[in-house]
């Protein structure tokens, strides 16, 4: 019986968002390769151009659709720009993937794109990369999908982490997600629609290191109060992390790196020993 890498949960889930400040979504109803930028989702010559365009930026690739037979019929195609700093996306249609390569990337405001109000969910459904994502993904954002307005919840390609399947990513903050149910999911992204970070089964947030997105949720949680996303601002000092709240509190986060056992990374491979940040303690500096 093949191991499935989401079943084992043995690592604590703060510092293992995917990292990055900028991501371009693009819809895409056709078959996904393993890393669709290996010129098996798109012609070589177009997957070599589209590279060079986002590394030029330091803008992240995801492909979304949306859930059934829906996300297979597409004409044109959804555009969102995230640039996660600013807690911003903009959405422009585009005919084919290639009109990527005729934006620009570098900031908000370059495109005639329309700013968006309301955040987006990204909930993995990337077979290829991993069966987890597909097992766990696809009925979540079947289920979840039609609860929201038509351009908020999407499958997307992979957003890392699948043994945490199923695995999402909260955008314009670029939080990552795992372990999630229905009910859970629900509640999280009704939450984003709200200003409330979601804090059960939140990896961090992308914008920041393992180090800050361990110590921001350990804040988070440790005050009791609901926080609206990407609100905390997290400096680093030596072996601590600073993280100061919009109304002038500050806690100082004592951060330990410890051996994780029988961390089962994909499908199919045999247990190892991760490493993980974990927070050992948060004081509130008073004064």
């Amino acid at each position: 019986m093949t191991l499935r890498c989401s079943d084992v949960n043995v690592e604590p889930l703060p510092g293992t968002a995917k990292t990055g400040s900028g991501f371009v979504l693009l819809e895409h109803a056709g078959s996904w390769s393993r890393d669709v930028l290996d010129g098996g989702t798109f012609d070589p010559e177009l997957t070599d151009q589209l590279k060079r365009h986002l590394k030029a930026s330091g803008m992240g690739l995801q492909l979304i659709r949306k859930p059934g037979r829906e996300g297979r019929n597409v004409e044109k195609h959804n555009l969102f720009l995230v640039f996660a700093e600013a807690s911003i996306i903009e959405h422009l249609v585009v005919d084919s993937p290639a009109d990527v390569l005729d934006l620009d990337l570098s900031g908000p405001g370059k495109n005639n794109a329309q700013r968006m109000d309301d955040p987006m969910l990204l909930i993995c459904t990337h077979s290829k990369r991993d069966v987890c994502c597909a097992i766990k993904g696809r009925p979540l954002a079947a289920a979840v999908e039609p609860q929201f307005g038509p351009l908020h919840v999407w499958e997307a390609s992979h957003t890392k982490g699948h043994r945490f399947a199923p695995s999402m990513l909260l955008m314009p903050w670029n939080y990552s997600y795992g372990l999630l149910d229905e009910a859970e999911t629900v509640q999280l992204f009704q939450g984003a629609l709200d200003n409330k970070l979601f804090l059960p089964g939140n990896r961090g947030r992308g914008t920041l290191d393992a180090r800050g997105q361990v110590a921001e949720i350990a804040v988070a949680e440790a005050f009791g109060e609901a926080v609206a996303p990407a609100s905390l601002q997290v400096e680093f000092e030596d072996d601590s992390v600073l993280v100061t709240h919009p109304d002038g509190r500050t806690w100082v986060v004592e951060l330990e790196r410890i051996e994780v056992d029988g961390v089962v990374s994909s499908c199919g491979d045999q247990p190892k020993i991760g490493k993980a940040w974990v927070a050992r303690q948060v004081t509130e500096l008073i004064g």
